[in-house]
Parts: structure tokens; C-alpha cells; sequence
């Protein structure tokens, strides 16, 4: 694989504290990797990748929350790549980060990939199913939820 996808899913596990398996298991990883990459472009994402890779191996929250999401630039970005693995929704980026960095012809509030929403992250992280896909089946709801484990390294 290449690096930069590599980085961009390690990226994804510690924003999103779901485990490399698990977004990888989605089928959606490169798309979602291809998806920000051409609506942010090369630059931004390469930088961004670089300023994570620049981070301890294994990062605190407060050095990633410093690094990246309170960044004026990457933080937008990074929350939604957490909304896009969650919801399989591209959210368009604040007029704030449009203004200051150019709008993006790309950028607006979309579906990236049509089959994508029963993949998304939000049900079995919260320990249910996609709300109107992947039904769980006759008196599944007698039974406790089982929600993703969190990866060690965002432990």
C-alpha cells in the first residue's frame, strides 16, 4: 500500500478511535482516502498527513487535538474525514476555511459513494445497526448491543 494511504488510515484510527481492521473492513478506505485527497487536493493533504506523521507513534489526544483539530487549516479537514467514516457524508467545509484557504470546486455536502451509508461507522460504533439498512433481525432488540472495541493504540 502506499504511504500516504497508510498515514491517511492511521490518521482515521486515532480521529475516529476505530481500529485499522474495522475501517478497512468497510471496503471504503482508498475511495474515502481518494474522496479527500480530490476535494481537498494534494497540498493540503499531504501536509496534514505529514504534521500526523510528525507526531509521536503512538500520540496523546491533547497532541493530536493540538496538532491537527485546533489547527486552523487541518482541523476542519480532520473532523470531517470523521464525519465521512461515521455518516458516509462529505459535510462542506466551513465558509471560514474556504475563505482563508480557496474554495474548492469539489467541496460541497454530498454522498460520496451511493452503497457507502450501510458501511458507515455511527451504528456499530454506538452498538446498533444503520438506521433503514443491515436490519439485525426478529427480536434482536431482547439482546444487548455489542459495540466496536477501541483500538489499543487510541487507548
Amino acid at each position: 500500500m502506499p504511504e500516504p494511504f497508510e498515514n491517511f488510515l492511521l490518521l482515521s484510527v486515532h480521529l475516529c478511535g476505530i481500529s485499522k481492521f474495522d475501517l478497512r473492513g468497510t471496503g471504503y478506505a482508498m475511495r474515502y482516502f481518494e474522496t479527500v485527497k480530490t476535494i481537498v487536493g494534494d497540498d493540503v493533504m499531504n501536509r496534514l498527513l505529514e504534521c500526523f506523521t510528525s507526531l509521536p507513534p503512538a500520540p496523546a489526544h491533547g497532541a493530536l487535538q493540538a496538532a491537527i483539530l485546533d489547527h486552523a487549516e487541518f482541523g476542519p479537514v480532520a473532523r470531517n474525514i470523521i464525519k465521512l467514516w461515521f455518516t458516509a457524508t462529505w459535510f462542506q467545509l466551513p465558509s471560514t476555511w474556504r475563505d482563508n484557504y480557496g474554495a474548492r470546486p469539489e467541496d460541497r455536502t454530498f454522498v460520496p459513494y451511493a452503497y457507502a451509508y450501510p458501511e458507515s461507522l455511527l451504528g456499530p460504533a454506538v452498538g446498533a445497526h444503520p438506521a433503514g439498512a443491515k436490519p439485525t433481525g426478529h427480536q434482536s432488540w431482547t439482546l444487548p448491543p455489542v459495540y466496536l472495541p477501541i483500538p489499543p493504540e487510541c487507548e
